[in-house]
């Protein structure tokens, strides 16, 4: 039995080896099998038929970048309160300045908004005054600040400022305007300091030198306060407010 199971494995053994072997011919080219099918691919090889030829147009790409407006329209809000940079107005400048008028206005692509009864709106009426955008009260807009300019002069400074309408007010015109604004800004000195100094120590000049004027403080150090009378006149001057800071500011 045992030698009888020794010659079945080397029968299988060497029925693997035949199998392999034959199927390796194949695989490499020889055989009638290969020169079957060799002819009808060469044939294929060498005449591939009419060529056509195809261009392919690239796909527009589909603009994700919203309006920067977007960022200031609130979603689904009232769209009688939204920002006047959200909807467009048919305004008409021939109204009466100072009367209540009302407009129809659409609001811009990319903006939801709702009426009363939260209903999906895109025209509706606005209710205004009648006046320009220039026209407003200072407390509805927004103007740069200059630091270049002197606060405490005669007569008193003004400059030129760049005012921008705030976003929930509607006006007519230009939202963006020029406007000439007196000079306001501070460095951080305070009036009660200044005075304080101005009656204590106004003899040696320290209300001038905390003010930033060395030059005047450097006169009343070495003059005594100017015997007592440039003392007395500085703190009048400076109770006033007439004598400021050095770099044109005002008092805080």
């Amino acid at each position: 039995m045992a030698g009888a199971a020794v010659s079945l494995r080397a029968f299988r053994r060497l029925c693997r080896v035949l199998l392999f072997l034959s199927q390796f011919y194949i695989l490499s080219g020889g055989g009638s099998l290969n020169l079957d099918l060799s002819q009808p691919l060469a044939q294929s090889l060498k005449d591939p038929g009419p060529t056509r030829t195809f261009t392919v147009v690239p796909r527009a790409a589909e603009s994700t970048d919203m309006p920067p407006y977007v960022m200031k329209c609130p979603s689904n809000g009232l769209c009688s309160r939204l920002p006047a940079d959200c909807v467009e107005c048919k305004t008409n400048f021939s109204c009466v300045y100072g009367k209540p008028v009302t407009f129809d206005c659409t609001v811009k692509p990319s903006v939801t908004c709702v009426d009363q009864d939260f209903k999906s709106q895109k025209n509706f009426v606005i209710n205004m005054t009648c006046r320009f955008c220039w026209q407003l009260p200072e407390t509805d807009y927004e103007c740069s600040n200059s630091t270049s300019c002197m606060t405490v002069s005669c007569p008193r400074q003004r400059y030129t400022a760049n005012c921008t309408v705030r976003d929930h007010i509607h006006c007519l015109g230009n939202r963006t305007f020029p406007k000439m604004l007196y000079c306001n800004w501070t460095g951080g000195y305070k009036w009660s300091t200044a005075l304080a100094l101005s009656i204590t120590l106004g003899g040696f000049g320290a209300d001038r030198f905390y003010l930033g004027q060395w030059r005047e403080g450097l006169g009343k150090l070495f003059s005594f306060g100017g015997l007592g009378i440039w003392t007395l006149i500085d703190v009048l001057l400076i109770g006033v407010g007439y004598v400021g800071p050095a770099d044109g500011s005002l008092y805080i």
